[in-house]
């Protein structure tokens, strides 16, 4: 009884500890993009030219009218660009929405989206690569933005 009491709880710390974590879109220093490491933008930007550009575009540049939701109530891809809002979250939460998509990743598994959850898809890595792909194209005064949104996120 005692054993499975401790299961029980060791259990219960894991989806818990595991859950705030996906919840804050994984903000621990566990998800670190290297947007310096030539390899992983190489690797990063093949996977964004077979898996993202169709939708954000081969410039990264997002659909028309990305903030305006479309007759189906849905919105159009964001840019990835130093014109969109993607240097705007830590990298946890990139990580996060890539692999398991917007409703996940921001808590609400009710929210409509045509991004697909990567999870069964891409490797860590491969994320991992491509959202460092995604900020080797920004400028340097919105990496370091982004990287200042990093230390912020991880610091609590």
């Amino acid at each position: 009884m005692r054993a499975l009491i401790i299961a029980t709880v060791l259990i219960a710390v894991g989806l818990f500890g595991g859950g705030a974590w996906y919840i804050s879109g994984g903000s621990s220093n566990a998800v670190a993009l290297t947007p310096d490491d030539r390899a992983v933008v190489a690797l990063g930007s093949e996977v964004y030219k077979t898996q993202c550009a169709s939708c954000h575009g081969a410039q990264l540049e997002g659909q028309p009218n990305w903030q305006r939701r479309r007759a189906d109530g849905l919105l159009p891809a964001p840019p990835h660009d130093a014109t969109g809002h993607t240097w705007h979250h830590p990298d946890g939460m990139l990580f996060a929405l890539t692999k398991y998509g917007p409703g996940p990743a921001t808590g609400n598994p009710s929210y409509r989206s045509d991004m697909p959850a990567y999870e069964d898809i891409l490797g860590d890595h491969e994320i991992i690569a491509v959202l460092s792909y995604i900020k080797s194209r920004w400028p340097a005064p919105v990496r370091a933005r982004h990287d200042d949104i990093n230390r912020r996120a991880n610091s609590g």
